[in-house]
């Protein structure tokens, strides 16, 4: 048997990200190859790397698809199949919309794959598949190792890894939840420890939601990972910059950056979204606290929560260049699926559209804002990356303020500059429809 395995991108997501100069790969379909049984053939395509080949002799495509590219999956699925071929989807939209995916599929898995995984490939074989598989919450013990041999073209792309499965937090606008279920499953420290002890190069990035919610398990895995002195990032929430002990042990065992996400400096904001545990009127102190251990903070940031007026997105650009923030990813919330915030405006009568290619949260408001227009909101968030990223905020924050990793936190700045000038100024108009058309001539600062 001939499987084919996708690792998707929508078109315009797949050539903004090809400007960035550090990029990441997806694990899920190395992951799934490591888990088939080991007489079918495996070719992976990622489509950061190389296009969707429909010529390739293959008698079962695997897909995996979130919401901003769900579209696009079905698209691919349904060429697939009118060319003959057996198509089965998964992902984190598939899970929490099943009926719109078996329209386009022979069949889908529903949840995490890793125990129902095997019998799909050997049903498919037999040809008697289901149309509907039930993943259940994976035991991380014992998982194998991520088929790396299949990442190609990707800086870093060896270097991923997951130590962790979910988050005990509940936060209204994540979807974390919808996959994975309530709290957190960790793998035993001594085999995520082997597995990094393996991984080429000194680069390593752990894929977990929150890595350092359970404090016992945090210390215990930086310590196992001290000695093969790699350098890591991960993503957690604020609370790790106020734990000094776990700051050292951090530190001493490899840690450049986390990323966290900060979502606004609006209280209201937080609060709305039961985010209240982050606390704005201690992100400077936290900035700090990390900067002091080397640390440098990659803020996830998202604009058009209820507590957002048309003045928030100069205030949050000066207040990130005072407290010295090394790198922010820019977002327009999305409301993704199933999640209390999409079930919550959809009630209100708050949700403009449910296209799936507008869920991109880069060019499109796909909500009523409580505050201000859909286009404001719009124009915002692309004045804020745009002024953000610029080489006057870049030098102030990084060389004046942080100084954090200036080797490999200046790249990183200057690929998401690249990445801002190329949408902007280039193709912007092609990566956004109907009320979005958007020139960068048109953004003004608004007032406070």
């Amino acid at each position: 048997m001939k499987l084919e395995l996708i690792t998707p991108e929508s078109e315009p997501s797949r050539r903004l990200r090809k400007w960035r100069l550090i990029q990441f790969p997806q694990l899920t379909m190395p992951l799934i190859a490591a888990l088939t049984p080991k007489d079918v053939e495996i070719h992976h395509t990622d489509e950061i790397v190389e296009a969707v080949n429909f010529e390739r002799e293959v008698d079962l495509v695997a897909i995996t698809c979130n919401t901003p590219a769900a579209n696009h999956v079905y698209r691919l699925a349904d060429e697939f199949r009118r060319r003959g071929r057996k198509v089965v989807l998964g992902g984190p939209h598939v899970t929490v919309l099943p009926e719109e995916a078996l329209a386009h599929a022979d069949a889908v898995v529903i949840g995490e794959a890793e125990t129902v995984w095997s019998r799909v490939v050997e049903d498919f074989q037999r040809g008697t598949w289901q149309r509907v598989y039930r993943g259940k919450p994976a035991d991380l013990a014992g998982i194998p190792r991520a088929r790396r041999d299949l990442i190609v073209g990707r800086g870093y792309g060896r270097g991923v890894i997951i130590a962790t499965r979910g988050c005990p937090n509940r936060c209204d606008y994540c979807s974390v939840g919808n996959m994975y279920g309530s709290g957190q499953r960790r793998r035993p420290v001594q085999e995520v420890a082997r597995e990094v002890a393996t991984i080429p190069g000194k680069a390593v990035i752990f894929w977990d939601d929150h890595l350092t919610a359970n404090r016992r398990y945090a210390l215990e895995l930086f310590k196992a990972i001290a000695p093969y002195r790699k350098w890591w990032t991960t993503q957690t929430t604020i609370q790790v910059a106020f734990d000094h002990e776990l700051l050292v042990a951090a530190a001493e065992s490899g840690c450049k950056a986390f990323f966290i996400g900060l979502e606004s400096i609006s209280q209201g904001s937080l609060n709305s979204q039961g985010k209240g545990f982050n606390k704005v009127a201690l992100y400077e102190e936290a900035v700090k606290n990390l900067h002091r251990y080397g640390i440098a903070i990659q803020a996830g940031t998202m604009f058009g929560l209820d507590g957002d007026d048309p003045g928030i997105f100069e205030r949050t650009l000066k207040y990130y260049r005072e407290i010295g923030i090394d790198s922010a990813t820019v977002s327009i919330v999305v409301p993704m699926p199933e999640t209390p915030f999409f079930t919550r405006l959809q009630r209100e009568g708050r949700l403009l559209t449910t296209n799936w290619d507008k869920y991109n949260g880069k060019v499109d408001a796909v909500f009523q804002p409580k505050q201000m227009t859909p286009r404001e909101l719009e124009q915002g968030v692309a004045w804020f990356a745009k002024q953000f990223y610029s080489l006057p905020s870049v030098f102030d924050r990084l060389f004046l303020k942080s100084r954090v990793g200036l080797w490999w936190n200046m790249p990183r700045n200057l690929g998401y500059r690249l990445a801002l000038l190329w949408r902007q100024g280039v193709d912007f108009d092609d990566l956004t429809t109907g009320s979005s058309q958007l020139n960068s001539r048109e953004y003004r600062p608004f007032p406070k």
